[in-house]
């Protein structure tokens, strides 16, 4: 006889079976906010490092002395050194990244994203280390890139180094290395909403409280250590007053769509240009010194191309700008960078993208109503909203950057717009697309999963093919030897209907063969004590769970209190439910005033009426 039959509880709990609610987040969360607190203050430290590291080293290169005071390229002069300085620097950085980590190459993200999603969230202390210090030699000899990249790296690889310290699983270690990538943006611009808004449109690839809360946190943190590192007040802070007609919003739109042009034409060109270097008869790691050539000479053209071009927005901000210059730090800025980021340097995107949507944007704003620069805060907002695939981030980084919330509207309605055109027009962002090429495709879409709202009493079979307790062994073999039952296995069942067990075709083989078990019946052979079972009420998710953990193709549901089997779910039940789920994202039909039923639906609610 079986031991301990008695003894099986039925409570939910001795399934592993939790209480169902609203969200899945426990009391681990606690511990993660707890860390949240160290990696923000790191990846806050890390931004201030960094910032500092590249006013050193352009200092260093530009003017010969040693000092971290802000450099602005446009008091530089034109010499042979400003074509020669992007050179060495590129070639310093392509022998770093051929001897030290590839992964400094490009400008941070897709690395972060890929770390995320393919590599368990582990970075090394070889990327913590060198991303920055590539990133500072780039920018510092004149590369025209921006630091958040870089910062979002650096502050994902502390992160993520931190977790590593711990026993923590892959999703605890993505949300501390998203914590310290959010941090780092946060300190950087001064913009944590921003930068929490990146994290779940980019970086989490989820929406839940385990992870929104610590990254939030850490932002939090960051910005609270900003006002001791860089200052309390806004990046480029605007007072200047933007009203609209009751019109003006299309024109925002717009300047949306516009933008959404832009975007397109810079991401397709990028890729068209590094399909170049991929042709080249030589090495990747003399990429980068090739770039620097034409970096350099865009220099002479226009210096104030070359570097982070802070001093470039704020201009732009104030309007201290005159229309010919614009025009050529719009030209000559996007022509040096999309070089100079097809050739694998390392260095980030936002500024760029900030400095050329937000040149078209004045430009434009020259004969619209109002301020052009208000007009050039929403070129920047569209660009970076179009680009980065992020409308959200885009809108309230422009407005933590100015300080200015009369702007919502406004940059709202740009955002979207330029979202709405790249969304359309292209299949993957600036930011993916590198990513795709590696053979990996992304999805950034959420949606609500059908496996999580469905219960197992809505897709299990009611009518339910049984074998009794009593059935002698022998007969089940002989039973399961009969090609006219084709399950390979089916629920052992009492008189009362409380379930026993499952008898499968591998095990009636098995007791046949045995001389000891040939004469014993089903309730003597089968066991109940470790076999998962599913209940009513259980999403389909966990009955699915259950499956994979035991490597089973059917799975009993049973009353949570008398035991008794009510259904049973199949492999072919969960993925009709995917397939009724494409169904209605697919199947279109009129109802009002038509006679129409809803198929999909209908259909798999009614396919649990044949026995199996």
């Amino acid at each position: 006889m079986r031991a301990n039959r008695e003894t099986t509880s039925p409570h939910p709990a001795a399934h592993g079976h939790g209480k169902l609610a609203d969200f899945t987040t426990d009391r681990r969360v606690l511990m993660l906010i707890a860390m949240a607190l160290v990696v923000g203050t790191a990846a806050a430290g890390a931004a201030w490092l960094l910032a500092n590291l590249i006013a050193l080293v352009s200092n260093l290169v530009w003017l010969g002395h040693v000092s971290t005071a802000p450099m602005v390229m446009s008091n530089i002069a034109r010499t042979p050194w400003m074509v020669l300085a992007p050179v060495c620097g590129g070639l310093v950085i392509g022998l770093m990244a051929r001897f030290g980590s590839e992964k400094i190459r490009g400008h941070g993200i897709p690395e972060a994203i890929e770390a995320i999603l393919i590599g368990g969230s582990r970075m090394s202390f070889k990327v913590a280390l060198l991303k920055p210090l590539s990133s500072a030699i780039s920018i510092g000899t004149g590369g025209p890139f921006g630091a958040e990249g870089p910062i979002i790296m650096t502050g994902g690889a502390i992160g993520s180094l931190f977790a590593q310290m711990f026993h923590l699983s892959a999703a605890e270690r993505k949300t501390l290395l998203v914590a310290g990538a959010s941090a780092g943006m946060t300190a950087i611009f001064g913009t944590p909403i921003a930068a929490v808004l990146l994290a779940v449109e980019l970086l989490l690839f989820e929406w839940k409280p385990r992870s929104f809360i610590p990254v939030a946190v850490a932002s939090v943190v960051a910005i609270t250590w900003r006002p001791a590192l860089f200052g309390a007040a806004p990046m480029f802070a605007s007072q200047v007053q933007f009203t609209l007609p009751w019109w003006g919003l299309l024109l925002c739109a717009g300047l949306g769509i516009l933008s959404g042009l832009q975007s397109g034409l810079l991401t397709t060109l990028l890729y068209k240009i590094e399909d170049l270097f991929e042709r080249l008869p030589i090495h990747w790691m003399w990429w980068p010194a090739m770039g620097g050539l034409i970096v350099g000479l865009g220099g002479l053209i226009e210096p104030r191309a070359l570097g982070v071009g802070y001093d470039i927005i704020a201009d732009l901000v104030s309007g201290d700008i005159v229309v010919q210059a614009v025009v050529s730090i719009l030209l000559v800025k996007a022509v040096i960078w999309l070089i100079a980021l097809s050739s694998g340097t390392s260095g980030g995107v936002l500024a760029p993208l900030l400095i050329l949507g937000g040149t078209m944007g004045w430009l434009v704003g020259q004969v619209l109503p109002g301020d052009p620069a208000i007009w050039a805060l929403l070129g920047m907002a569209g660009m970076m909203g179009g680009t980065m695939r992020a409308p959200l981030t885009a809108t309230f980084f422009v407005i933590e950057l100015t300080g200015d919330l009369h702007l919502l509207l406004p940059l709202f309605t740009t955002t979207v717009a330029a979202f709405a055109v790249t969304v359309l027009l292209l299949r993957r962002s600036m930011l993916t697309e590198k990513i795709a090429r590696r053979g990996r495709h992304i999805t950034r879409e959420y949606g609500t999963d059908p496996f999580e709202l469905t219960r197992a009493s809505e897709i299990m079979v009611k009518s339910v093919d049984t074998l009794p307790a009593s059935m002698p062994v022998e007969e089940a073999a002989a039973f399961f030897g009969d090609i006219a039952h084709a399950h390979r296995s089916y629920p052992v069942v009492m008189p009362d209907y409380v379930l026993a067990g499952m008898a499968s075709r591998a095990d009636a083989l098995r007791w046949g063969a045995s001389s000891t078990q040939r004469e014993q019946t089903l309730y003597d052979v089968v066991s109940d004590a470790d076999m998962p079972v599913a209940f009513p009420d259980d999403v389909v998710g966990r009955v699915t769970d259950l499956m994979i953990a035991a490597d089973l193709g059917r799975i009993a549901v049973v009353d949570p209190e008398s035991r008794k089997l009510v259904g049973l779910i199949a492999r072919k039940d969960i993925l009709r439910l995917r397939s009724t789920s494409l169904t209605l994202e697919s199947e279109r039909r009129a109802f009002i005033g038509s006679s129409a039923r809803i198929g999909g639906a209908t259909r798999a609610a009614t396919m649990a009426s044949k026995p199996r």
